[in-house]
């Protein structure tokens, strides 16, 4: 998994979009793999969707999963 941040941390760097995490897990019959964003300011819904179109092909590259999976991209909360 740390090589697929790093290779997502490359590529959003240029849009100043920082990957807090990455991680998989199981909610329920499901898998799940998040990237966590974040981004000085705050990052919007426009932003999420721009930096999906940038994540999704990497993450196709990368298997992370012998089963099917769900791309779940959000922002990091603020507090």
């Amino acid at each position: 998994m740390e090589e697929l941040k790093k290779a997502l941390e490359e590529s959003l760097k240029e849009k100043e979009i920082i990957v807090d995490e990455v991680y998989l897990e199981k909610r329920g019959k499901y898998q799940f793999l998040t990237v966590v964003l974040d981004k000085i300011g705050g990052i919007d819904l426009d932003g999420i969707v721009e930096a999906t179109h940038i994540i999704n092909p990497i993450v196709d590259e990368y298997d992370v999963c012998d089963s099917e999976y769900i791309l779940d991209v959000i922002s990091k909360e603020r507090g």
